[in-house]
C-alpha cells in the first residue's frame, strides 16, 4: 500500500472533511500520486466513502483545466445520463492542504489499464462484445451531449490550435530533455496543413480510453463511471474516434521493425513497454474473439452519433502525434523536478506510427 504524502496533516483533514461533509472521517488510502494526489476517503460507514483530488505541479502547465473548472464540469454532468462520480466538496482554503483541492463519491469498481487484458470474469466472447459496443456507445452519448451548459467551464479549441500548443511544449520537452523531436515537428506541419477548417464541436473527455472507466463489480460488463476530466474541452469529436482507432488494434494489424529502436535504447526500460505496445497495442483484447473490428466499432460509432469519421488519416495522426507530445511533456517535468526521462523509447515510437499514418503505412 502506498504511503500518504508526508505533507497531508492527516488529523487536521479529517477533522476538516467531517465538518464540511457531516460524515465522521476514520481514514485515508493513497490511490494515485500522479498527476494528481487522489486519496480515498473512508467514513465510519463506509470504507470507501469517497475521492479527495489535489493536484499536483504539473497540473497548472497548460495541459490540463484548472482543478474548479473540472468540478464546475462534474456538476453539469449530474444533469446528464453519462455516468461519472457525483462532487460533494470543493475546498480553496490553501491551509488545508496547500493548494485547492475537491471531493467526489467513490465509484466501485476497477478499470483497465493500457496494455492489460479484461478482467478474468470478462474473457469470453460475449463479454468482449459488450465491452466494447457499450465503450463506443458511451462515447457517442458524451459528444451528443448539448454543449451549452458546458460553455463556461470548457475552453473551445480546434484541432489546429491542439496542434500549436503541442508544438510550443515539444520545442521545451526537447530543450530540457535532449530528445530528437524531429520526426514529430514534421509530423506537426503536416497536421497543421491538412488540418479539416471547419470541424464540428461537441464535449470531448480528451483521454477517453478504457483506464478512464470504472467497470462495475459485477459478473457482465457495466460501467460504473468516466473519470479524469482534466483534459476535457469543447471540441472536435473525431480526435476522440481517432484516438479509439488508433488504440483499437485489428488481428492483421501489421507490427514494425523495431531493431533501430532496439539498438538505441537497448539499456533502457521502455524499450520492453515499446515491444509489447507494437504487438499487442493499447488494448489486447479488441483482437480477441467477440471484439468487434475497428472499422465496425466506428460504424457503430457513426450510427448512434450521426457523426461520420471523415478524414481518418488526418485524426489517426493526430492521435499519435498529440500522445507522442504528451509523453515528451511529461519526460519534461520529470527532469525538471530531478527524476530521470524514461519515456524516450515511447516517444520515437510512437513518433514513428504518426509518419507512417501520415504516409499510409499503416492501417485506417
Amino acid at each position: 500500500m502506498m504511503s500518504l504524502p508526508a505533507s497531508i496533516d492527516v488529523n487536521e483533514l479529517a477533522s476538516y472533511l467531517s465538518a464540511e461533509l457531516g460524515v465522521t472521517v476514520t481514514d485515508f488510502r493513497l490511490l494515485n500520486d500522479k498527476l494528481n494526489v487522489m486519496l480515498a476517503v473512508s467514513t465510519a460507514n463506509d470504507e470507501n466513502a469517497f475521492v479527495l483530488r489535489r493536484p499536483k505541479k504539473l497540473r497548472h502547465d497548460g495541459l490540463f483545466d484548472e482543478l474548479k473548472r473540472e468540478y464546475e464540469l462534474l456538476q453539469r454532468l449530474q444533469e446528464t445520463a453519462v455516468p461519472t462520480q457525483t462532487p460533494v466538496l470543493f475546498c480553496d482554503d490553501e491551509s488545508i492542504l496547500g493548494v485547492p483541492f475537491f471531493v467526489t463519491t467513490y465509484l466501485d469498481g476497477e478499470t483497465i489499464p493500457a496494455g492489460t487484458d479484461l478482467p478474468e470474469r470478462f474473457q469470453n466472447p460475449t463479454a468482449r462484445e459488450h465491452v466494447a459496443t457499450d465503450f463506443i456507445d458511451l462515447l457517442a452519448e458524451i459528444h451528443s451531449l448539448d454543449i451549452e451548459p458546458f460553455a463556461d467551464v470548457c475552453e473551445r479549441r480546434s484541432p489546429r490550435e491542439q496542434v500549436a500548443r503541442a508544438t510550443e511544449r515539444m520545442g521545451e520537452a526537447a530543450r530540457v530533455t535532449g530528445h530528437d523531436l524531429s520526426t514529430l515537428r514534421t509530423v506537426a506541419t503536416w497536421l497543421q496543413e491538412n488540418a479539416p477548417p471547419s470541424p464540428e464541436t461537441t464535449l470531448t473527455h480528451g483521454d477517453f480510453r478504457p483506464s478512464n472507466i470504472v467497470f462495475a463489480e459485477k459478473n457482465h460488463p457495466e460501467f460504473a463511471g468516466v473519470i479524469d476530466w482534466e483534459t476535457a474541452l469543447l471540441g472536435d469529436p473525431l480526435t476522440e474516434l481517432g484516438y479509439v482507432s488508433l488504440y483499437w488494434r485489428d488481428e492483421d494489424d501489421p507490427t514494425r521493425s523495431l531493431a533501430e529502436l532496439e539498438s538505441k535504447y537497448a539499456d533502457a526500460g521502455g524499450i520492453q513497454h515499446v515491444r509489447e505496445l507494437d504487438e499487442h497495442g493499447f488494448a489486447p483484447f479488441s483482437t480477441k474473439p467477440g471484439s468487434p473490428s475497428r472499422r465496425e466499432l466506428i460504424a457503430r460509432y457513426e450510427e448512434q452519433s450521426g457523426i461520420e469519421f471523415e478524414n481518418k488519416r488526418f485524426y489517426r495522426t493526430y492521435s499519435a502525434f498529440m500522445l507522442a507530445t504528451v509523453w515528451a511533456d511529461l519526460d519534461r517535468h520529470d527532469v525538471e523536478t530531478g527524476s530521470e526521462a524514461t519515456r524516450g523509447a515511447l516517444i520515437n515510437y510512437m513518433s514513428l506510427v504518426a509518419d507512417d499514418i501520415v504516409h499510409g503505412e499503416l492501417h485506417d
